[in-house]
């Protein structure tokens, strides 16, 4: 696609995007418009949930603040990935020069990363609170939780760096078109002129790191959760527990489970996974969360909806008193 492929002495400057092997051109736009509007819910669901706890001070508890972070975390993740892809199915204008597309692929580490972190901190709020409730108000205060996104946001950046530094040190000279919607380390790793084993294993040890500490730490809280939900003798108190805890879980499942696949289809030969159906499980572990939890956490949490609702009343309220004030004039 460029003058990269034709000249293998030559240095690649920019990749082409891909995104869909395959895809017949008359679906381009079909696909650009559902990106666009996938991108567009995010946008705006996410960005509701970040306006509400920022408005609405009574929302300023640890749980909120997760969800506050959450909310600008699949902001991120969207804004970085989408864009590029969208533009290549609209325009046909994949083109993205290396560097950029070096950024691009540390900040969708990034903020993947960051999730997974910010997970473990919810299911480490919820063992608290159910697990220890009446310690819970002194162990996870406003300033402990604020603490611990902090941290979470500054140190979701050195395992992707880890992983970008051996890239930049492989050389590019040939191919230059990359096999998926954005770039990542496994896409770019493939497009080397040199034996990327050694890149392509420290990417998979550091993305390895990264699911299985938080996951081993998810599943260790959820199963303490349960134990402690079965000894709660009042059945009503068991099932406000187990429904606080099921979103979360759900959306759990679907953020770990596929990548478990996608990663290890990488590492396992002979694996029975396509490049094309590899792309569609990174896309719907991507997308779907982003897409479902400002919905999801509007609906089940009872502040959230209450406090539309007050919304709702007062938007009413003041349409009224205006189109009043309109008739007597």
């Amino acid at each position: 696609m460029s003058q990269a492929n034709e000249t293998a002495a030559s240095v690649v400057t920019e990749f082409f995007i891909v995104g869909f092997p395959g895809l017949p051109p008359k679906y381009y736009s079909l696909m650009a418009a559902f990106l666009l509007c996938i991108y567009i819910a995010v946008l705006t669901g996410n960005s509701l949930i970040v306006v509400l706890f920022v408005t609405e001070r009574s929302l300023f508890k640890p749980m909120y603040i997760i969800l506050l972070s959450l909310s600008l975390s699949d902001i991120g993740f969207c804004t970085v990935a989408l864009p590029k892809v969208i533009s290549r199915y609209w325009f046909n204008d994949g083109y993205i020069p290396f560097y950029v597309c070096l950024f691009q692929r540390q900040l969708i580490h990034y903020f993947g990363t960051l999730n997974s972190l910010i997970m473990m901190i919810m299911a480490l709020d919820r063992y608290l609170a159910i697990c220890y409730p009446l310690r819970y108000p002194v162990l996870m205060t406003n300033r402990t939780m604020r603490l611990l996104i902090g941290l979470s946001w500054v140190t979701a950046m050195i395992a992707p760096t880890i992983s970008t530094m051996q890239t930049i040190e492989l050389p590019f000279c040939g191919p230059n078109m990359i096999v998926h919607c954005f770039c990542d380390s496994g896409s770019m790793n493939k497009l080397a002129c040199a034996d990327s084993r050694q890149a392509n294993l420290i990417s998979y040890g550091v993305a390895m790191f990264v699911l299985l500490v938080p996951f081993s730490f998810i599943i260790f809280s959820y199963v303490c959760i349960l134990v402690s939900v079965l000894r709660i003798a009042n059945a009503q108190g068991r099932r406000k527990a187990f429904s606080t805890c099921a979103t979360q879980l759900t959306i759990i499942v679907v953020y770990y489970v596929p990548r478990f696949i996608v990663y290890s289809s990488t590492a396992i030969p002979n694996t029975q996974i396509n490049i094309s159906q590899s792309i569609a499980m990174v896309m719907f572990y991507s997308l779907l969360p982003p897409l479902m939890n400002p919905f999801i956490y509007c609906i089940r949490i009872k502040e959230v909806r209450q406090f539309f609702l007050k919304w709702c009343v007062q938007k009413n309220r003041m349409i009224l008193k205006v189109h009043n004030l309109t008739i007597s004039k």
